[in-house]
């Protein structure tokens, strides 16, 4: 297989450049690696491109694996030729595989089995060659009556069930009916449930498969496992069987007796053999895609919510609000150091709404709070109704409403009780609040990234499949980001580049100890060889170390050519002569004049403000066309959720996003995007709030 053609013909990227990548890959490097520091050999393509390359030649080799396998199959039963061998090799499709080996696969003794054993095969050939009438077959027929098979119809019956397998096992016969279910066939459900609201748009659903959307396939498939809805496909049958018709009278001129055979056998082939397979396969084809297409939502929305910009050098008050249990508050410093705790009662059923004001003002003046990240869960609401009338009573303090999705799952993991081993669960789901104000990303990564609650449809998904997906979507926004070494958790550390998480751990205990100071220091690191400081140091930044390259994203590789830099004015530097000078690449020495010019720069800086507070609204205070800002919080197919600051995150549709047609929200918008949008709908009753973008400025 011609994989590296095939992968440039479908991705559209010169060979050379895919050739490339493909060694680097074989050689261990890491996509981040790839992307950063390989820029001239791969054509400087973006971390997104690399994974499209991996994500496709894994899927080649896997095709390639198994033409190999069902090569070494056929031949083991004595059955390979070299033209069934060549057509195994060219076909690229794993779908068209199983169709060329299902005839040899070991299976149950089949009707047209039984019928061969009868010797049937040859009575076949009469009827489709030489017999003209009925009268004529069933004389025929007599030659075949044995113990078991006593009558001539049942005798013309047995010989066509191995014509109905033939045809069930033609590839072309069987992509008569894929096409028709990739253009024309719908998806029709039935409501079976007495009662259900929850599923109420597919009640009495139809739509084309190719029309389906990826979440309207989950929610159906869904609804089915919950016994609430009946689902079948409807086909074009009757012009599918035309077309079969016209594929197996190929070469023949059948007379009207053996045209009515053909098509009684033709109907049987299609209803028994062919639709049952090919409707599964249709249906596991759709819920792989709709599968591949959620994975791919929520890694879109995951990377930028990593990539909020964090919010630093201020003392941050986390609060996890309860009703019966209390809010738990805790108080960490500028750099996320647990400094102090309490629990307060301010709402039902205690409202101990002055005592708890009076607590919270003392940790505000006693540690200098400047801000208050505020759970979005349970009792979040009227907490908050709480905290609007503090900020009133104290000078220099806003808030912040934040996603509590995971937190709880940190809070009882291994990791949550290594860091605070001493401390109760509630409260360490409260400094989580307060540090994913100060640096989202390092908090939000001790996090499964499938529990952080920006995805749709994620527990209908393959949990292994969405667990590797997400991981590469975390390790890319850590590497693109960089991590300081001074204050990473051996979690954090884990996911850059060539790093495991035991490495990680080993790298965390020594920058303790003191063991490391400088990049190279690494070198020293149990288990830390060359390779993997390759892959991993640019990745790392060491603030305090006296080479101020360390706190750089240059690479080791290239320091000799950043010092012959340092001291020239790097806005005025030809930078293709200068790449010649000093026998760089271009893409590359771009990269460190940018380094050297903001050292120690966080990209995350260039993205929008957390939208902080100082005074509360709610959905009483909204009116049909008020403009707000708010905050993307998750997209998906149908649109996007924004939080207006209300308690109740608005739905702008896709049809209202833009003055545009819009087919997929992440075309307009990132997750964590501050946006402007406009107040269409209010539905108090049922908590909804409907807003546009469009004529918005």
């Amino acid at each position: 297989m011609q994989i590296t053609e095939i992968l440039s013909k479908e991705l559209n990227i010169k060979e050379d450049s895919i050739e490339n990548v493909i060694k680097l890959l074989d050689e261990g490097s890491t996509v981040a690696f790839i992307a950063r520091y390989r820029k001239e050999v791969t054509g400087n393509l973006t971390d997104v491109a690399i994974r499209e390359i991996e994500k496709n030649l894994n899927k080649l080799r896997n095709i390639e694996k198994r033409q190999e396998e069902i090569i070494k199959l056929i031949d083991e039963k004595g059955k390979l030729t070299d033209e069934l061998k060549a057509e195994i090799l060219a076909s690229n499709s794993l779908t068209i595989l199983e169709d060329i080996y299902a005839p040899y696969k070991s299976r149950r003794k089949t009707r047209a089995d039984i019928a061969r054993e009868f010797n049937l095969e040859t009575l076949l050939n009469s009827l489709l060659n030489d017999i003209r009438s009925e009268n004529e077959a069933l004389e025929k027929a007599k030659g075949y009556l044995t113990e078991g098979l006593e009558d001539e119809k049942e005798v013309i019956s047995r010989s066509l069930d191995i014509l109905a397998e033939d045809i069930a096992n033609n590839i072309d016969a069987r992509n008569i009916i894929r096409r028709d279910g990739l253009l024309r066939a719908s998806l029709i459900t039935k409501i079976k449930a007495e009662e259900d609201s929850l599923y109420e748009s597919y009640h009495d659903f139809s739509k084309k498969l190719k029309a389906l959307k990826s979440f309207q396939i989950l929610a159906i498939n869904r609804a089915e496992k919950e016994d609430i809805l009946s689902v079948k496909i409807e086909f074009s049958d009757e012009y599918n069987k035309k077309l079969i018709y016209k594929l197996v009278s190929e070469g023949y001129d059948f007379n009207p007796y053996q045209k009515e055979l053909v098509d009684l056998t033709i109907d049987d082939a299609y209803k028994r053999l062919m639709l049952p397979s090919i409707t599964t396969e249709l249906r596991n084809k759709l819920t792989e895609e709709a599968s591949e297409e959620s994975i791919k939502v929520f890694g879109d929305n995951l990377k930028p919510y990593l990539l909020q910009r964090p919010i630093k050098g201020q003392v941050v008050m986390g609060l996890d609000p309860g009703f019966r249990t209390g809010c738990k508050v805790a108080v960490v410093d500028k750099n996320g150091k647990f400094l102090d705790q309490a629990v307060i009662y301010p709402v039902e059923p205690h409202k101990k709404e002055k005592e708890s004001i009076a607590t919270l003002k003392n940790l505000i003046e006693k540690y200098g709070v400047t801000l208050i990240a505020l759970g979005n869960a349970t009792a979040s609401r009227e907490t908050e109704l709480v905290i609007d009338k503090l900020i009133k009573e104290v000078s220099g303090v806003s808030y912040a409403i934040v996603n509590e999705a995971g937190a709880s799952v940190y809070s009882a993991s291994s990791l949550g009780e290594e860091e605070f081993p001493n401390l109760d669960v509630t409260i360490r789901g409260a400094i989580s609040m307060a540090r994913r104000l100060q640096d989202p990303m390092a908090e939000l990564v001790k996090i499964e990234p499938k529990h952080i609650g920006v995805g749709q449809y994620q527990h209908d998904l393959d949990g292994k499949k969405l667990d590797e997906e997400l991981s590469k979507v975390v390790e890319d926004a850590v590497n693109e980001v960089g991590v300081a070494i001074n204050n990473a958790s051996y979690k954090l550390l884990s996911y850059v580049s060539g790093l495991n998480q035991n490495l990680a751990k080993r790298i965390e205990e020594d920058f303790k100890e003191g063991k490391i100071q400088y990049r190279k220091d690494l070198l020293e690191v149990k288990g830390l060889g060359k390779k993997t400081y390759e892959l991993a140091a640019g990745f790392l930044r060491f603030p305090s170390s006296p080479e101020i390259l360390d706190n750089t994203g240059v690479h080791p590789e290239s320091y000799k050519i950043a010092k012959k830099l340092q001291g020239m004015n790097l806005d005025e530097i030809d930078v293709e002569k200068t790449a010649e000078e000093l026998e760089a690449g271009i893409p590359t020495l771009k990269d460190i004049i940018a380094e050297l010019k903001k050292p120690g720069r966080d990209p995350r800086d260039d993205n929008p403000e957390i939208l902080t507070k100082k005074e509360i609204m709610g959905i009483d205070d909204l009116k049909i066309g008020m403009v707000l800002k708010g905050k993307v919080r998750n997209i998906t197919d149908f649109g996007a959720f924004v939080d207006i600051g209300v308690g109740i995150d608005g739905l702008v549709h896709v049809s209202e996003i833009a003055d545009k047609f819009v087919k997929n929200p992440h075309d307009e918008l990132t997750n964590s995007q501050v946006v402007s949008v406009r107040i269409i709908e209010i539905d108090k009753k049922k908590e909804r709030i409907g807003l546009s973008m469009r004529s918005v400025s």
